[in-house]
């Protein structure tokens, strides 16, 4: 099963990324993967150590594909490098069952999105989606056209995460538009922070209107925020957004 995570900034889709990732991993095998350019994920995983992204290790990347991170099209490198032992080299433990990998960005001044470190991150998403047996949950941008029309075909469901705003629901709308251009067939909504019934009505009306389910909702909880301050993995909280997240994989579980 392979899930990708998106939404817009600060709606919460990285703590549903990392709890939904534990609660899997008591089951099955998980890879973990922080595809924003953010990369919060392992913040809220618990892992203080500081991982360096995927996309800084020029070195790795150079052999490769046989080129320097940089590289314009121009230059002559592998479009196609090998990357089948990524996941288990380059990954962080979390548990017996859930893996982390941190993919980065190329998205710095001067560097086009050709190049070698797109090539070789690109490749990587390939081969998480369409060869791994493992459960692969990717934390994304809202921008989704990187994963390439294959990728996004073999993408199990792809979840939107929404919170009590306008923005977030026209957003929301974008994505659906982008992930269907692409071909992506299951497109679910989580709701996030939410106050009340009242709130969480007019949401679904306005989703509904674009053509979008909602999948679970996850109720208001101030103990993300006191999991944010102390570093702690928000799934450590039992309270209630973990009870709602748990919902949320049960549903994933029997549908996908």
């Amino acid at each position: 099963m392979k899930v990708a995570i998106t939404g817009k900034g600060g709606v919460g889709k990285t703590t549903l990324t990392s709890m939904l990732a534990y609660i899997l991993s008591k089951d099955y095998n998980v890879f973990a993967i922080d595809a924003d350019p953010d990369m919060n994920l392992a913040t809220n995983m618990g892992v203080n150590n500081n991982i360096k992204p995927l996309s800084e290790m020029k070195k790795l990347i150079k052999e490769r594909t046989g080129a320097e991170p940089g590289s314009t099209f121009g230059e002559v490198f592998k479009i196609n490098p090998y990357v089948s032992d990524i996941p288990d080299s380059y990954s962080y433990k979390i548990n017996d069952n859930l893996r982390l990998l941190v993919m980065g960005t190329i998205e710095k001044g001067g560097e086009g999105c050709i190049c070698p470190a797109s090539v070789f991150l690109r490749a990587l998403l390939r081969h998480l989606i369409l060869k791994r047996d493992e459960i692969v949950i990717l934390d994304m941008e809202a921008g989704i056209e990187h994963l390439g029309r294959r990728v996004a075909e073999s993408v199990d469901l792809m979840i939107i995460v929404v919170e009590p705003s306008l923005k977030s629901i026209n957003t929301a709308k974008r994505i659906k538009k982008l992930a269907e251009d692409i071909g992506i067939k299951n497109i679910e909504v989580v709701l996030n922070k939410i106050s009340n019934i009242y709130e969480k009505k007019v949401i679904e009306d306005k989703l509904k209107e674009i053509g979008l389910d909602v999948l679970g909702t996850i109720p208001y909880d101030k103990n993300i925020i006191k999991a944010d301050m102390s570093n702690t993995p928000p799934y450590k909280y039992k309270s209630q957004s973990f009870s709602a997240v748990k919902k949320i994989a049960e549903k994933i579980k029997n549908r996908y």
